[in-house]
């Protein structure tokens, strides 16, 4: 009686075990772009919109305001929930501050929404962004990419890839594995989850300056993660926001982008 009991209670947990994992493996990019898909264009107050074309590719978004002669760009690529609308105000913010500023906007986002969105079709779309630039005259030692919450796995890549200067990642992850993996335990994400953006595998082969900041009380990305980023990289500096969360960084810290914009500008490393 107890044997066939454990069998049958055996095989229940079996099933709900293969449910969960096919559920993780079918749906986890539902969760990890939660993309916007409204048309609507960017202030054009806070730089010009621009449509990168290739042939046989589709078209690259993005907000860009050129640097002053002699200052750096600024390369920013987004958290997941938002997209360039959201983006205006950073460009605005970091072009006063005189830096050069381009906000990449990811397949499936907002212009864009009509793409889907993996983590290769984002790689290809900042890839082509960068290239942009260089076409514009700008060096890529004067390529400072910047990436928020998902974005930092973006601008690390962009990073290994060379084609940035420096680097600052503001509330990183290790990696998206890790961070499904904070919510099914029991469950192998990283053979599951297709998308990695593995940054802390990355960072250790990434010999350029790195500026890495964090909320101490993040509930969304925990600020362990951020300990562990920033150790894993040769050169780079960790900032911690006392108080700050997942989006309040600036808020919290009046003086953070001006901090950014000195480390832009080799002023702090």
């Amino acid at each position: 009686m107890w044997a066939r009991r454990l069998k049958i209670a055996g095989a229940a947990l079996g099933a709900g075990y293969v449910a969960i994992a096919g559920a993780v493996a079918l749906s986890y990019r539902v969760f990890l772009y939660p993309a916007k898909r409204q048309d609507i264009d960017p202030m054009p107050t806070a730089g010009s919109l621009v449509r990168i074309e290739q042939e046989g590719e589709p078209t690259v978004f993005a907000l860009y305001a050129p640097a002053p002669k002699g200052a750096p760009t600024l390369v920013r690529f987004h958290g997941n929930g938002e997209d360039l609308v959201d983006e205006a105000r950073e460009v605005r913010a970091y072009a006063d501050l005189g830096l050069g500023v381009m906000a990449v906007e990811y397949p499936g986002y907002g212009l864009a929404r009509a793409q889907k969105t993996t983590e290769a079709s984002i790689y290809r779309a900042a890839e082509r962004a960068l290239g942009f630039l260089r076409d514009q005259g700008v060096a890529t030692s004067d390529i400072v990419v910047l990436g928020n919450s998902l974005g930092t796995g973006i601008a690390t890549e962009m990073a290994k890839r060379g084609l940035a200067g420096k680097l600052v990642l503001m509330a990183p992850y290790t990696s998206i594995p890790d961070m499904v993996s904070r919510f099914v335990p029991f469950v192998p994400t990283h053979t599951l989850v297709g998308d990695k953006f593995d940054t802390l595998a990355k960072a250790p082969s990434i010999d350029l300056p790195a500026l890495v900041i964090h909320g101490d009380e993040d509930q969304l990305i925990p600020p362990r993660m951020g300990d562990r980023v920033a150790a894993a990289f040769p050169h780079a500096e960790l900032h911690v926001v006392r108080g700050g969360h997942h989006n309040d960084l600036c808020s919290r810290d009046p003086d953070l982008r001006r901090r950014i914009a000195g480390f832009a500008r080799g002023e702090l490393r």
